[in-house]
């Protein structure tokens, strides 16, 4: 560990700090999965009209235009204001490591220029621009929305895993930005992880809203055809999504041990260590959870016998909250395994009858399955960040070494979530609105 001194120790606030930083990234994330998602779902839909000569998918792309446009303002907002988080709650780690990830909030600026420019022109562009270039028009879209989110991913990969640059006086020095976002081990699993997730949240949100069409007798072609397609993503995602959170648990499990201690509680050094399901961590043991032996050891390194390293290896100061960290490592697992077996029933159904599902309890479970996913996505960015804990940058510089040293935090804390609570009703009435356009309007 590199000692900074900061003063920043006895910020009163730190706190109130992450609270605040905590709202913003619960607020902002799932936007970033329709920005990742949502405009493929859009093309695909008029890229099906192009192959097909079918009213219904022109129809459907035009007004899922509409609502791109309007998430896309609303995270605007959002995405502006964590970016003056970032350097008005914790200057001293922007102060420190600017250098090091600068490269990628730059990229991640004009990722965001490119995607305001072409969603404008995708939307004018509506019976002005030829089909062809119209749909080639979206494709700038879809590119920007991953080469964003990339930056910012990129970023949290590296906080997780700092490499890339040797810090002298208090400065990180001899920076390799590439070496630090793009090579570093912890980047890969992370990026895969959150895309596969955006995939998820977004195609399970949009097909709950058909859902729930369905369950008020309101189920024709139009909503038929706009529950598949979002669906049709979802279930892929949450499949593929299974091996994908295999290979993060065991990049986890080598390079941030104690964050796998913390999600499984495991209070000692233990070889062949046991899954506990569900109870809570307390003096150094999961209480009331239900063991599974091994089966932690086999999970993480893939074999039984793995020695897996306990809390009592670090100071109790270099400990996460355990529980906070458990429970939401596990109501993500827990989530996460129950669309997975959603999915798994869209597909039998797909392919023994051809066809979806046709009870009522099917599209209860659908419609349950889009704000679920949302949980489930919160729930994981709780189990990374919390994790980390008590570093933002890990074993280099602690969170209390870079929170601000300014007072009236609570103050905008309690503005920002008034801004927000206007913002999210905002968009919903916008919503609203726009799902009451005629038809013919389209």
């Amino acid at each position: 560990m590199i000692e900074l001194a900061t003063g920043a120790e006895a910020q009163r606030y730190l706190l109130e700090a992450r609270q605040m930083q905590a709202l913003s990234f619960a607020v902002h994330i799932p936007l970033v999965c329709f920005g990742i998602a949502f405009p493929t779902m859009v093309l695909i839909a008029e890229w099906l009209h192009m192959r097909t000569g079918d009213a219904v998918y022109r129809t459907l792309a035009r007004r899922w235009t509409r609502v791109m446009l309007a998430l896309f303002a609303a995270g605007v907002v959002t995405g502006t204001v964590l970016s003056f988080e970032m350097g008005l709650l914790w200057p001293q780690f922007t102060a420190v490591f600017g250098s090091v990830f600068g490269l990628g909030f730059a990229v991640e600026g004009f990722s965001f220029f490119l995607e305001a420019i072409f969603i404008g022109i995708y939307a004018y562009g509506w019976d002005r621009l030829p089909p062809r270039l119209h749909l080639a028009s979206g494709i700038p879209i879809v590119i920007a929305g991953v080469t964003g989110s990339l930056m910012v991913i990129s970023v949290n990969g590296w906080m997780n895993h700092p490499e890339g640059f040797r810090l002298v006086h208090g400065r990180a020095v001899d920076v390799d930005p590439v070496r630090a976002l793009f090579v570093n081990s912890n980047f890969w699993h992370e990026l895969v992880h959150m895309y596969v997730a955006g995939y998820m949240v977004t195609g399970f949100l949009v097909a709950a809203a058909y859902a729930v069409q369905r369950l008020r007798g309101s189920f024709g072609r139009y909503e038929r055809t706009a529950l598949v397609i979002p669906l049709s993503l979802a279930v892929v995602a949450s499949i593929v999504q299974a091996p994908v959170g295999d290979w993060a648990g065991r990049v986890v499990a080598e390079n941030q041990p104690i964050k796998l201690a913390a999600f499984e509680g495991v209070g000692h050094t233990e070889q062949g260590a046991d899954e506990h399901l569900l109870g809570y961590y307390e003096d150094g043991e999961v209480k009331y959870g239900i063991p599974i032996p091994d089966m932690l050891s086999l999970l993480a390194y893939h074999d039984p016998n793995a020695v897996v390293r306990g809390l009592d290896t670090v100071p109790a100061g270099d400990r996460p909250p355990v529980n906070v960290v458990r429970f939401a490592f596990q109501t993500m697992v827990g989530i996460g395994t129950l669309l997975f077996l959603l999915s798994l029933a869209v597909v039998y159904v797909r392919v023994r009858r051809r066809r979806l599902p046709d009870s009522p309890w099917f599209y209860r479970a659908l419609a349950l399955a889009g704000p679920l996913s949302v949980v489930a996505l919160i729930a994981g960015w709780v189990t990374t960040e919390v994790g980390r804990q008590p570093w933002v940058v890990y074993h280099v510089m602690r969170t209390s070494q870079a929170v601000t040293g300014a007072s009236g935090i609570p103050v905008g804390y309690g503005t920002l979530a008034a801004v927000y609570l206007a913002l999210a009703i905002g968009v919903g009435w916008v919503l609203v609105r726009l799902s009451r356009i005629p038809m013919e309007g389209a």
